[in-house]
């Protein structure tokens, strides 16, 4: 959300950059907020057959998301390209990365039939959408 505003706030004042904490190669997993509720409306409505073949009573975490992760770089030229910022793109190598890699598994959900919609760039067009909707101060 931070860097959603920073980048627009860059390109309502013609900023000549937006500057990202890191490297840009760290990875994430990004999930679209409809996607999360469809996955649990999906599961809440697991028969009970369906939901004790995939799971155990001490292992019944069902992990929501995408599978697939990107590089904070590409988020963020997504997001350059989203909001319209003509600027460029800097990466601070001196601030830090965190951690390199954010991703879940998956496939337990994915077996059981459900897989997320909205990939990242339509994600981030409709969140943008919604932002712009939003009062600011």
């Amino acid at each position: 959300p931070a860097l959603m505003s920073r980048f627009h706030e860059a390109k309502i004042n013609n900023d000549a950059e937006v500057v990202v904490w890191g490297t840009g190669n760290a990875m994430r997993e990004f999930l679209y907020v409809d996607d999360m509720a469809s996955a649990s409306l999906f599961v809440l409505e697991l028969d009970e057959q369906t939901y004790k073949a995939n799971t155990k009573p001490m292992l019944s975490h069902i992990n929501v998301g995408t599978g697939k992760d990107v590089t904070i770089r590409e988020m963020a030229e997504t997001m350059k390209q989203v909001v319209g910022f003509k600027g460029s793109l800097t990466f601070n190598t001196t601030k830090p990365d965190g951690s390199p890699r954010k991703l879940i598994d998956v496939s337990r959900l994915l077996n059981m039939g459900w897989k997320y919609s909205i990939d990242l760039e339509d994600g981030l067009k409709k969140t943008y959408k919604w932002y712009l909707t939003q009062d600011k101060p």
